[in-house]
């Protein structure tokens, strides 16, 4: 096949739940997809602070704040995608889309009006890149009555799936998520609840830093049972899915109204620790189909005291990363974004109500045309 009739590239772009950066990717979709170039943008400190204030579920926002913020993050993720094409040598002009996840602010998935929102015009990506740009993937699957996530497992099941076993496939963000493949079955998805955003708010208390290195802090401490126990007594956690949830449940507040005195900061990281393994695990034993195979991808995998604990929690199962199966696990979330961009310029639904409870298959996201060529 010669270089011009190759399959075209296409890029994805992410911020997820920690919202500690931006993930690109640029992708090319043939027998298998092929990571091109990829690479993490992370947010100045100050932006990252008001992304989060805006994530919190008590925080009020003025109308100027939050359109002003939506262009800036438009902005971050557009120079995201231009030094990913510096840096893999490519030409805007070969890229057939862009596909954007953007930064999710606010995840309400029940309720009488339910919705989900996230940021970062595309609009402005699509100018400044001059690339067309496909985003707000999530609000059609929530229309159709679905959780609106998590979306990935469409991809997690056209790349990861094994014909012969059961295998799952595991993002470990700020919440983690699981996808369950079983030959024969539909796919199954939910998220478990927190990975690492309880670990990094708490860190960020009282370290003063965006997160606890490789859980070198948590190994520090000793994880308290008691206290993981009441924790997991949280609804959500026995809650059957298609469920979702994100920073407005699982965040400094949650933590702190559930936090004895007199528990030293070390124990709390180590048994928040235990937390995101074993809501991990249980979730794993009640609805996976035997599962031998654990494949983990996002910002945890670089948390060897967590995925210490998922051995622990999980002592008959392999646990690796999605490396093992040719896709780096820093830029699955973003590679599936630009997967999902592929599909909705080719009209193909996006979604698996299998895993968000949606009516039926949707084609998923808004198609913003760059400028003239």
């Amino acid at each position: 096949m010669t270089p011009a009739s190759r399959a075209p590239l296409y890029l994805g772009l992410i911020s997820g739940t920690s919202a500690d950066g931006i993930d690109a990717a640029l992708v090319r979709f043939e027998s298998r997809p092929e990571l091109v170039a990829a690479h993490t943008t992370p947010y100045p400190a100050p932006l990252r602070e008001r992304v989060l204030a805006f994530a919190r579920s008590t925080v009020d926002v003025a109308l100027d704040d939050f359109g002003q913020l939506d262009v800036e993050i438009g902005g971050a993720f557009a120079a995201a995608a231009a030094a990913l094409l510096r840096r893999g040598g490519v030409d805007a002009r070969d890229v057939a889309a862009i596909g954007s996840h953007g930064q999710t602010v606010c995840h309400r998935p029940s309720g009488p009006h339910p919705f989900t929102l996230q940021i970062g015009d595309p609009n402005v990506i699509a100018e400044r890149t001059g690339i067309t740009t496909v985003a707000d993937f999530r609000r059609a699957d929530v229309a159709a009555g679905g959780q609106g996530a998590p979306l990935l497992p469409a991809l997690h099941a056209a790349v990861f799936a094994d014909p012969a076993h059961a295998r799952a496939i595991l993002n470990l963000g700020g919440i983690a998520n699981l996808t369950l493949l079983a030959p024969g079955e539909p796919v199954l998805g939910f998220d478990t609840g927190p990975a690492n955003c309880l670990l990094d708010a708490w860190a960020a208390r009282h370290l003063g830093t965006a997160r606890d290195d490789g859980g070198t802090w948590a190994r520090s401490g000793r994880s308290n049972e008691a206290l993981v126990g009441d924790w997991l007594a949280d609804p959500y956690f026995a809650a059957a899915p298609p469920k979702s949830t994100g920073r407005e449940v699982f965040n400094l507040d949650w933590l702190l109204a559930r936090l004895p005195a007199g528990i030293a900061p070390a124990d709390v990281q180590a048994s928040l620790l235990v937390l995101s393994a074993r809501s991990i695990a249980q979730a794993l034993r009640a609805h996976a189909t035997a599962p031998r195979e654990v494949y983990a991808c996002g910002g945890g995998v670089h948390n060897a005291a967590l995925m210490d604990a998922l051995r622990r929690e999980l002592p008959d199962m392999r646990v690796g990363t999605t490396a093992a199966l040719g896709i780096d696990p820093d830029f699955v979330e973003a590679a599936g974004f630009a997967w999902l961009a592929r599909a909705r310029l080719d009209g193909v639904p996006g979604n698996l109500p299998s895993v968000t409870g949606a009516r039926g298959p949707r084609v998923l996201g808004a198609i913003h045309a760059g400028p003239p060529r």
